[in-house]
């Protein structure tokens, strides 16, 4: 497995702290983000998954704690939209140029709107896909904020 992704190269150039952390990836899992925390022994709220959606029709991305649900009305009201919908994996993968599974909000094909669910800026330290499967980076949620320039909101139902 490449240790070196889109992801962790954005992070080095912006000179972001952050760690890799590689783990035996699942892709028969229920819920692949629970399975990473479990693989990666963290508490699932510790361990954020990233998902595309559109709202009102545009590319969006949200970034959420494995174990719990993103409310579509809160999703759409964090951009300014009136509808919120996930978006294929299909159309995912070809958005931001990484397989389902392996998809990260850092180092995207293009720029994307993001969204980072508040409650998750609360801990000192959080994983998040690394832009490969089986790949996390840790690393400061706030400083991930930053870098993509996302809101924070309440994005769980």
């Amino acid at each position: 497995m490449a240790k070196a992704t889109r992801a962790t190269r954005m992070l080095e150039a912006a000179g972001i702290a952050f760690t890799v952390h590689a783990y035996d990836y699942d892709p028969g899992a229920e819920r692949v983000g629970i399975q990473a925390a479990e693989a990666l022994g963290q508490p699932p709220e510790r361990l954020l998954k990233t998902l595309m959606a559109l709202v009102d029709g545009r590319p969006v991305c949200a970034i959420v704690p494995s174990d719990r649900e993103v409310s579509m009305k809160k999703l759409a009201a964090a951009f300014g939209g009136k509808n919120a919908q996930m978006m294929k994996p299909a159309e995912a993968e070809r958005v931001t140029g990484y397989k389902v599974g392996g998809i990260s909000p850092f180092g995207q094909a293009r720029p994307i709107p993001a969204a980072i669910e508040a409650q998750a800026l609360v801990h000192d330290q959080v994983y998040i896909n690394g832009g490969q499967r089986g790949l996390q980076v840790r690393l400061n949620p706030e400083d991930a904020r930053r870098l993509l320039e996302a809101k924070a909101a309440t994005l769980i139902a």
